[in-house]
């Protein structure tokens, strides 16, 4: 078959990556695609946002499965659009990507269908919004309700922080027409998990776990990122807390879809906060997490393409998911200032000499042959062992291999699990 991967980051390097391995799958096109991607898949210069341009590619080669990876593409309505002219895609349709499009929708949703989340508060207009800062005491978090590609969260730490991110969302539109509405929640504080989830509709399956770290620098200092690294499985995550979350969180959740008449089919991402053995929602995302992807899946032994099929076709319930016992660990290696301003360009050397890794390309492009950084977060090195120390003995031996100006990362990632 031919497959259209929508995309051009590390967890579309991933997915092109798993994919690749189908003995189903003849041909990959991805779009826009990286560096790495382009390695094993051809290239497809159109942007992930233009659906338009999408759907008369896929159309125009007479593509057999769509994989969308980003948000913004799901959230405007792409699978609707191509499951109009007859062809199969991947991920969830308009109504459903809500639950990521708007943090305002997914709390009435989460409420509505008790499942456990902080407290929170909607408003449309700053002042009113200004006159509650404070209303679940500090550190207070404050969220754009639209897409600001992962960066729309803001957790001041005192009023004047706060008045200043109300302002900025809502005033200044750092964030566009995403902050024409604010989602005030109470602070959770805990250790944060990462569920990923295949659902068909009827059906809702677990992937392994795996746990994020979203500060910029070590020790969990600095401001948030799209995320510096990840380990799977969680340490947090052990039995107890799989049995909690099943009952109080995923099973509410398939029935609320249900109830609400949304038929719900593609990858769900839950983002827990545990604490005291009480797991919390605390958002969700309508597609693949990015960097726990790379993770998760470098431990997935089965086709991907027969688990998407079994989804499409409402069949998730019977079909048979594997995963390695191995331990995995990625490491993100970043430009210089990420997540604020960071120069783009910077030549990347050394990814020919690593060893017992898989490098995933996030931001690079090539220029005249060379692989050159092109975004905020450049790379993900990923390693697995049969421990989570082995695995990052791994990953962090090679990382001192692959040089570009600049170069910025987290030492600490998979730390937390050697205690």
């Amino acid at each position: 078959m031919k497959v259209l991967v929508v995309g051009g980051g590390g967890r579309e390097h991933t997915l092109v990556w798993k994919l690749s391995q189908s003995p189903k799958v003849d041909k990959i096109y991805c779009a826009p695609g990286n560096a790495g991607i382009g390695d094993m898949a051809e290239l497809v210069n159109i942007k992930a946002e233009d659906i338009e341009g999408l759907l008369n590619f896929a159309l125009e080669k007479d593509i057999d499965l769509t994989v969308v990876g980003p948000e913004v593409p799901l959230v405007n309505g792409i699978v609707d659009k191509f499951q109009e002219e007859g062809l199969k895609v991947f991920g969830p349709n308009k109504a459903c990507a809500q639950l990521e499009g708007s943090k305002a929708f997914a709390k009435d949703f989460m409420m509505r269908h008790n499942i456990p989340t902080a407290k929170y508060r909607e408003y449309t207009n700053v002042d009113e919004a200004i006159n509650d800062i404070g209303v679940y005491g500090y550190p207070m978090v404050i969220k754009a309700d639209g897409l600001a590609a992962g960066k729309g969260v803001i957790i001041a730490q005192d009023e004047k922080e706060a008045y200043e991110a109300l302002n900025m969302i809502m005033k200044d539109k750092k964030f566009g027409d995403a902050g024409s509405k604010v989602v005030i929640e109470e602070f959770l504080d805990g250790i944060e998990a990462s569920i990923l989830c295949f659902v068909d509709g009827e059906t809702i399956v677990p992937m392994v776990s795996a746990q994020d770290y979203k500060k910029a620098f070590d020790g969990d200092k600095g401001p948030n990122t799209g995320g510096m690294g990840t380990y799977s499985p969680s340490i947090v995550y052990n039995d107890d807390i799989k049995e909690r979350v099943k009952n109080t969180i995923l099973m509410p959740f398939i029935n609320g879809l249900k109830a609400d008449g949304l038929d719900y089919r593609g990858i769900v991402f839950i983002g827990l906060m545990i604490k005291d053995g009480q797991p919390n929602v605390l958002e969700f995302n309508t597609r693949f997490g990015d960097p726990e992807t790379q993770v998760v899946l470098s431990r997935l032994k089965t086709d991907l393409v027969e688990i998407i099929e079994s989804i499409l076709e409402g069949k998730l319930k019977d079909q048979v998911i594997e995963w390695s016992s191995k331990k995995a660990v990625c490491v993100i290696l970043a430009s210089e200032g990420y997540p604020g301003t960071y120069e783009k360009g910077k030549a990347i050397d050394g990814l020919e000499n690593v060893k017992n890794v898989v490098v995933f390309h996030a931001g690079t492009k090539l220029v005249d042959g060379k692989v050159v950084a092109n975004g905020g977060r450049v790379l993900g090195v990923v390693a697995t062992g049969d421990t989570i120390n082995e695995a990052r003995e791994i990953v962090y031996k090679n990382i001192d291999k692959i040089n570009f100006e600049g170069k910025q990362y987290r030492r600490d990632i998979g730390e937390i699990a050697l205690g």
